[in-house]
């Protein structure tokens, strides 16, 4: 199972659980450790995963972090757990910065289970920044989140490549703060530049507030207006609508060129595949993309549908289910719906696996 799916299930996981866990211990046993081994690090091995870890500090004796991650003999992160229900800020942090010092590791991660902020030293070596330069959250993983932790994995840990990619990201956060100041409330150089385009008129001190409320609303309405294009689906809730399979009808992609495989398709797939594995081999479940529809299948066979996704609509998402040859159209608000779709998935699989279809 590759990692986006084990992040898929750990998602699932933490949406259903988060908030019975109230203390660390709890946060420790149901959401990071499995984060760890979704990492590729065996929880159970001393040698790569130490609780409770020591590391004298001056005039700190015996004081411990929650966890060292280690691979080849070397302590490649520190971790400092907190229960699932506290805000994370910086004072969470103070045992990684004196621990950070001292010891071999460049990466520290501050969790709760559900955030994970990742820290190093790209300001000055072995003085662990005052701010993350990657976070994410268990409950909205992005689509680039996958790729970022892979190398934090145990098989890709490169320190080298770390701390390049953490340079890359800590940038970018800058740079995505300095927009939303932009877009909150845009600076004299974006109003100058804005007005200018719009109107060779000199720009005076009521024309620069004009513009300047003017642009700030202009960029909220955009926001809105896109979120709305994501969220119409919501607005046309329809009953299931029951379809038929014809005889002899395939999931067969080869209906033309131009297929595109959108991100949501592909996070739609990974959430399906996450469900049946486990019931069945997940490398077993895939996906094919077609203009009309994008389906996913067990064993590669076109008559093996375990759902279809029809995201293509600009209005209508729609996930199929099947039951024999009827596919039941559900409209779906948010991905985050097709896990109400288990049941159904899992006795299409069993429908499969038991020798019908």
């Amino acid at each position: 199972m590759d990692l986006a799916t084990k992040l898929v299930e750990l998602e699932k996981r933490t949406s259903q659980h988060r908030e019975l866990l109230l203390t660390e211990e709890a946060a420790k046993t149901a959401l990071v450790l499995p984060f760890f081994r979704a990492l590729g690090y065996d929880v159970f091995n001393p040698s790569e995963v130490i609780p409770e870890f020591t590391a004298d500090t001056p005039g700190k004796k015996g004081e411990k972090v929650d966890y060292a991650l280690c691979a080849e003999g070397r302590v490649n992160i520190l971790v400092e757990c907190k229960p699932s229900s506290v805000d994370l800020d910086l004072k969470h942090a103070e045992q990684l910065f004196r621990y950070f010092s001292v010891t071999e590791a460049r990466v520290a991660i501050l969790t709760n289970g559900v955030v994970y902020r990742f820290y190093t030293d790209t300001e000055k070596p072995n003085i662990m920044d005052r701010q993350p330069f990657f976070s994410f959250t268990m409950d909205a993983i992005r689509r680039t989140d996958p790729a970022t932790l892979e190398r934090f994995s145990r098989s890709q840990f490169d320190i080298d490549a770390i701390i390049a990619e953490a340079g890359r990201l800590k940038l970018e956060t800058l740079v995505r703060a300095e927009i939303d100041r932009e877009f909150a409330q845009p600076s004299d150089e974006w109003v100058r530049l804005i007005a200018k385009r719009v109107s060779p008129a000199q720009l005076t001190a009521a024309m620069r507030e004009q513009y300047g409320t003017l642009i700030a609303a202009a960029i909220a309405q955009l926001i809105r207006d896109r979120v709305n294009e994501r969220l119409t689906s919501a607005l046309h809730v329809a009953n299931p609508e029951p379809v038929t399979i014809a005889d002899g009808a395939t999931d067969d992609p080869s209906s033309g060129d131009g297929v595109i495989t959108t991100d949501d398709e592909i996070a739609g797939f990974r959430i399906v595949q996450a469900i049946a594995a486990r019931h069945v081999d997940p490398s077993r479940v895939v996906i094919r993309d077609s203009k009309s529809y994008c389906a996913i299948l067990l064993d590669d066979n076109n008559r093996k549908t375990l759902a279809r996704l029809h995201f293509n609509s600009p209005t209508t998402r729609y996930v199929g289910t099947f039951a024999g040859k009827a596919e039941v159209r559900h409209p779906v608000a948010a991905l985050t719906d097709l896990y109400k779709l288990e049941a159904a998935i899992v006795a299409r699989i069993a429908e499969f696996e038991g020798g019908g279809g």
